[in-house]
């Protein structure tokens, strides 16, 4: 997967979030989920964008460790939505659940990839150079 279809796959996910909103009962408890579920849900999308213009390996790896924090926050407020007897739409929320946990993954891969790569790197800005780390002679 290349970066383009992961910020797409974000985007579109964010939009899914927001119609699962849009869907939660306008009621103390629904406005509140609402609200929460809006920020963290679509703020992957965002801090992702800024991670592709990090200024350093270090940077990169902080941004995408924000979006991931934040895809984690949004699984649990859709379990919270999942199991309580909101009245919102069942499918809505089990593709929002399905997607929202293979994003994880692919955060917790694409760190840990990032993260074994900054150590094998001379500087931090040669992976906007190359696509292939550079390894320190020894």
């Amino acid at each position: 997967m290349n970066r383009f279809d992961l910020e797409e796959r974000l985007i579109k996910f964010a939009a899914n979030i927001i119609q699962l909103a849009e869907s939660l009962p306008n009621s103390p408890i629904g406005n509140h989920m609402k609200g929460q579920i809006v920020r963290s849900g679509t703020s992957p999308a965002l801090n992702y964008g800024e991670a592709q213009s990090a200024e350093s390996k270090k940077d990169f790896i902080h941004k995408m460790s924000i979006s991931l924090k934040e895809l984690r926050e949004t699984f649990v407020a859709l379990k919270i939505i999942k199991y309580s007897s909101l009245d919102v739409t069942p499918d809505l929320v089990e593709k929002c659940f399905i997607e929202n946990n293979e994003l994880i993954s692919i955060f917790v891969k694409s760190i840990e990839t990032a993260k074994k790569n900054k150590s094998a790197v001379t500087n931090d800005y040669s992976y906007i150079e190359t696509t292939q780390p550079k390894i320190l002679n020894r």
